[in-house]
């Protein structure tokens, strides 16, 4: 693939920052351009899509229906490369850049986007980030570095609008007010200020000071940090002395030292930002990776599995553009459609000004490229896909002709062999694959009978919009977002030596022991006092002996502390009419079941029987998990639908200590 651009300083730079005459004119296209991208609060809004506002200046959205299907090349994602290595360690050194990258079709502005990058190398800079390539029992350690910074050494802003009326990382708080929900007398502009970041290995089996939590941000080491700001997070500097003590580490300011132990079994993470309140924001302006764990004895033999180029990485994520090429993010809630066009915010409303309750992008882009193409050869590939959508559910199927009436015919069938957590007890062959943000699936396809030269077509079978499971829901647009890649088959360059997937015999998860303690968590939606549609937040919580929710913000006290070692079921009921995808910070899970109130229990899809980070929760129902914690510490579950987990979807665990510590490895 060619080498992203140089990282650029801020005056070279040209990011979509909207100026508060520029945010008025948005206002005024708010319901429209809310259809358009299907920007709403559950699956019971009114918004409709429409094609997308076509404009020459930033008045107006790129129509996505201008934009060349097929025109560029599928970037394959190189490998992270190492900044050093001892006999037991692999080490990076890993920076925040901002930079400019050919996300559209050349022809089309390239678009200022943040990615990883190598530290000591700038050109390998990418949004998304190159693969960390990590193996089964040798411990990676990460200098994460926040290079948000210029060439003069200022800080710089944010790409896209952080609203400050959330709980957030709040730097302008101080040490006193950071990691607050600030209150305002009157409506606040968007934040300006310099941007915390704070990465967090999905899927990783890490100790706390290394998981990266929302409240251990940093900023950036500038030199214009304002008078009075919160350089760090309220849990920065607790994290700093257990690195210290744990891993005789230094973190210089604008650094974190994590280290994973990559004693799990082979699979492939990712890697993303975390920051209290500014997830969505810092993962949508690029900072997403991949990171895969190899080898142990919970991975197969060399040679089993197509592997080299014929193994392929896939982070599918949808975005919106300017006509100048700028990402696109809803600069106000003007643009979701459950409040009326007169609402008003702080002080007369409980109504975030910015955040918007679920947001959808009109481009499909994957490996940092708007709808790419990829040559395959008539032989077997095994793709590793990552949804890393800030809220779009993808059903992904193998077509012949992407604009055919949904549900559309399919072409290839998938072969699923692992999902989030490792492999499945056995292949399971599927002719569609639904995966929810933060979800992955580890894929076999087949292209050995297709005629060289064919083209098909991976196809987005998903809701347009906020996804809730039940069958009738409007698909995506099969013009825009709708389609995912092509490919082009090949013939064959050499002999396909791998195991067809009906005969692979995949290495079987360790079980868990019994389950003791049940732990009841409600999902909820919370409304507004003022506009009866409105949603203001989503809130995680407990379940009361009743059967009825108690709602709980991200502040309230721990409620949830499992004890280390022991496996443990956690309940999670959904009192929403949207579906969440449901994270917890440190295990691998396995799914029990799921059932509809006092109704029999359903047991896990096929492509669900392995471990498990991420698990849907239907509305309506019960779903429930069993799993073990071995790390006392301070960690999270939350949904991965970013803009609830930004807005109090998310709740902290307490695991407590034990004198005893195994790994499941």
């Amino acid at each position: 693939m060619d080498e992203p651009d140089q990282p650029l300083p801020a005056d070279d730079a040209t990011p979509n920052q909207l100026g508060r005459r520029s945010l008025l004119r948005a206002a005024k296209l708010g319901s429209a351009v809310a259809a358009s991208l299907s920007i709403g609060a559950t699956s019971t809004s009114t918004a409709t899509p429409t094609p997308l506002l076509a404009g020459d200046d930033n008045s107006g959205l790129l129509d996505p229906t201008r934009i060349p299907k097929y025109a560029a090349p599928l970037p394959v994602l190189p490998t992270m490369p190492r900044s050093w290595a001892t006999r037991d360690v692999d080490g990076y050194a890993i920076s925040v850049w901002q930079f400019r990258q050919q996300v559209l079709p050349q022809g089309f502005p390239s678009t200022t986007v943040w990615g990883y990058g190598s530290a000591n190398r700038p050109k390998t800079a990418h949004s998304p980030g190159f693969t960390i390539e990590a193996h089964n029992g040798r411990p990676v350690q990460v200098n994460w570095v926040n290079q948000l910074v210029d060439r003069h050494g200022h800080y710089l802003p944010h790409l896209l609008p952080v609203d400050p009326t959330l709980h957030w990382a709040n730097p302008p708080g101080g040490r006193s007010d950071r990691d607050t929900h600030p209150m305002f007398a009157t409506t606040p502009p968007d934040y300006r200020g310099p941007v915390p970041i704070v990465t967090h290995l999905h899927g990783g089996h890490s100790t706390q000071e290394s998981d990266g939590y929302p409240s251990a941000w940093y900023l950036p080491r500038a030199s214009d940090i304002p008078t009075g700001y919160a350089r760090v997070g309220s849990y920065y500097d607790p994290h700093r002395d257990e690195a210290v003590e744990r891993l005789r580490v230094r973190w210089r300011p604008g650094t974190a030292v994590f280290q994973y132990a990559n004693d799990q079994p082979a699979t492939m993470l990712w890697y993303h930002d975390h920051t209290l309140g500014m997830t969505r924001l810092n993962q949508y302006a690029g900072l997403s990776g991949c990171y895969v764990v190899r080898g142990g004895r919970h991975d197969l033999p060399a040679g089993v599995l197509p592997t080299g180029r014929h193994e392929i990485v896939l982070v599918i994520q949808d975005r919106s553009f300017t006509p100048d090429g700028s990402l696109f993010f809803p600069p106000t809630r003007g643009f979701a459609a459950d409040i009326p066009p007169d609402a008003r915010f702080v002080p007369f409303s409980d109504v975030p000004p910015l955040w918007t309750p679920q947001s959808f992008g009109s481009t499909m882009v994957v490996n940092g490229c708007s709808w790419p193409v990829l040559t395959v050869e008539a032989r077997r590939y095994r793709f590793r896909v990552l949804n890393a959508c800030n809220a779009r559910t993808l059903v992904l199927k193998i077509a012949a002709n992407p604009l055919a009436a949904r549900p559309a015919p399919s072409a290839l069938s998938c072969w699923q062999i692992g999902a989030d957590g490792g492999f499945l007890p056995t292949a399971v062959r599927l002719g569609q694959v639904l995966c929810a943000p933060a979800e992955r699936a580890d894929l076999i396809v087949d292209f050995t009978g297709v005629r060289p030269g064919s083209e098909l077509y991976l196809i987005n079978e998903g809701p347009a919009g906020p996804f809730s499971g039940a069958p009738g829901t409007a698909p995506a647009d099969p013009t825009t977002t709708g389609q995912v890649m092509k490919f082009v088959v090949a013939p064959p360059r050499s002999s396909d030596t791998s195991v067809p997937p009906a005969q692979l015999r995949l290495p079987a998860a360790q079980p868990l022991d019994a389950a003791g303690r049940t732990w009841r968590i409600s999902l909820n939606d919370m409304t507004s006092r003022y506009y009866q549609r409105a949603l203001i937040s989503m809130m995680l919580g407990t379940v009361r002996p009743d059967g009825s929710p108690e709602p709980l913000a991200w502040g309230a006290a721990v409620t949830e502390s499992p004890a280390v070692n022991a496996t443990e079921v956690w309940e999670l009921t959904n009192f929403t009419p949207d579906a969440h995808p449901i994270h917890i910070h440190q295990v691998q899970f396995q799914v029990l079941d799921r059932r509809r109130g006092n109704g029999p229990a359903r047991p896990p899809e096929p492509w669900e029987t392995g471990r498990k980070d991420t698990v849907i929760v239907y509305p309506g129902e019960t779903t429930r998990v069993a799993a073990r914690f071995d790390l006392p510490g301070r960690y999270v579950m939350h949904c991965h639908i970013l803009d609830h987990e930004d807005n109090e979807m998310m709740r902290p665990i307490q695991v407590l200590r034990s004198q005893s510590v195994r790994h499941d490895s």
